[in-house]
């Protein structure tokens, strides 16, 4: 019955907002009550669970999004997005655009979190699309494949890493299956895939497109380069040399603080705020007031992504997760599929990738014990799951919505195919190791 409600619910929630064109928010905030009444919660109960989802979301969200439009605000108004647009054009060739974003997605996403990477790169997607009349989607895909699968598959990501911890897996062989596995869930999801989405001619939203500007007027390569990748460098640095410093010294405290995202990105606004603003001729107000622009570009999206936590805290605490993982528990089906198809049916009726493993996980957890089954496997085959079908309720969905400007039924028919191709490569690549080393 709760599976039931749950599906009512979602489908409501696309008529609400693709039939009867109400406010996304609105359409979030109307279900997750008709929700939580028809699981059975009490009204006090709902607002509570409402409350605490739109804070959870949020706060661990909004830093984030709002320093990543302004350093990509000024990544793209500067020039910068401008300069690095066309040494990767030169370098690569217009027709090969897409594989470079793809490979570049692939290794941005090792250290920095989804939404860190979509905020750096998007514009650069955007930029390359404007100047050389190519489609946005089209070059656009592969790299966002390449960052969910980051995501989704290989710690040090929130999830990952969790599993890992709470299967004792080892660190580095799930990294070295699971970039076996990353590599075929990225050419079929993204470069496969992606190639057929030409006729998606929609221009995406304008704010991150940047102005045309003679090579004079725009920063030099180095200082584009260095001002995009600094938080990059920094969770990078971070994760690579933390582990080799005493545990719980002042050196290791300081770098892991200085890796932490949102001190990243904060340091690279910082900077960026001098390299691509005052350095380059701006007062201080007009760059006040092109971050203060940045965040009014994403407003929106903050609201969506606190109805799209509501709803979640709902679905969870109305017992959502506990039927789905009772549902599946006797089944007879091979432990990595099982473990797949749980944490897809959660994702799917959730929309957290991040929930949907770490409560997979929990349930898992005995039967990695009975089966004698490669937790290293089942770590990437519960990574692969959740990533299945992001729709509605994830907030992915709306980030990448509002950047490429698409309808609801088109994000639906990209996006969302994207995500599931993304989710069933993973696990047929988890089988396929698992066939060789056994």
């Amino acid at each position: 019955m709760p599976l039931t409600i749950t599906l009512l619910g979602i489908l409501a929630l696309i008529l609400l907002i693709s039939v009867v064109r109400l406010h996304a928010f609105l359409a979030f905030m109307a279900v997750s009550l008709g929700v939580g009444l028809a699981l059975g919660l009490k009204p006090l109960v709902i607002v509570d669970a409402i409350q605490k989802g739109i804070g959870s979301t949020l706060g661990s969200i909004t830093a984030i999004i709002a320093l990543g439009a302004m350093l990509g605000k000024l990544v793209a108004q500067s020039g910068a997005a401008q300069r690095i647009a066309v040494n990767m054009m030169e370098l690569v060739g217009t027709p090969r655009a897409r594989w470079a974003f793809m490979i570049t997605g692939f290794i941005v996403g090792l250290p920095l979190f989804y939404s860190v990477g979509f905020m750096l790169l998007s514009p650069l997607v955007i930029t390359v699309a404007h100047r050389y009349k190519l489609p946005a989607l089209y070059i656009a895909l592969p790299m966002l494949a390449s960052l969910s699968v980051t995501q989704g598959y290989l710690p040090p990501h929130p999830a990952p890493l969790a599993i890992l911890k709470q299967f004792d897996a080892n660190m580095g062989l799930t990294l070295f299956y699971g970039i076996i596995v990353s590599i075929p869930a990225i050419l079929v999801s993204g470069a496969l895939f992606g190639s057929t989405l030409k006729r998606y001619t929609t221009l995406p939203n304008p704010a991150f497109i940047s102005p045309d500007l003679k090579a004079e007027e725009m920063p030099s390569s180095s200082v584009s380069f260095l001002t995009v990748l600094l938080p990059i460098l920094l969770i990078g640095l971070s994760t690579l040399i933390s582990p080799f410093l005493p545990n719980g010294s002042a050196g290791q405290q300081l770098i892991l603080f200085l890796g932490e995202p949102i001190v990243s990105m904060f340091i690279a606004v910082l900077v960026a705020i001098y390299t691509l603003g005052l350095r380059q001729r701006k007062t201080m107000t007009e760059v006040t007031a092109l971050l203060a622009d940045s965040v009014k570009d994403v407003a929106m999206l903050f609201l969506i992504f606190g109805g799209a936590g509501a709803l979640k805290q709902v679905l969870t605490d109305g017992g959502v997760n506990q039927s789905i993982a009772d549902m599946m528990n006797d089944s007879s089906v091979h432990p990595y599929i099982l473990a797949w198809g749980m944490a897809a049916l959660i994702r799917v009726c959730v929309g957290s990738s991040t929930v949907s493993g770490i409560t997979t996980a929990g349930f898992v957890a005995p039967l990695l014990a009975s089966s004698g089954v490669e937790p290293n496997l089942m770590v990437l085959s519960i990574g692969a799951g959740s990533m299945m079908f992001s729709h509605v309720n994830d907030t992915g969905f709306w980030l990448f919505r509002e950047y490429f400007q698409l309808s609801m039924v088109d994000t639906l028919k990209t996006w969302s195919i994207m995500e599931t191709l993304v989710s069933v490569s993973g696990l047929v690549g988890v089988m396929a190791v698992n066939w060789v080393i056994t």
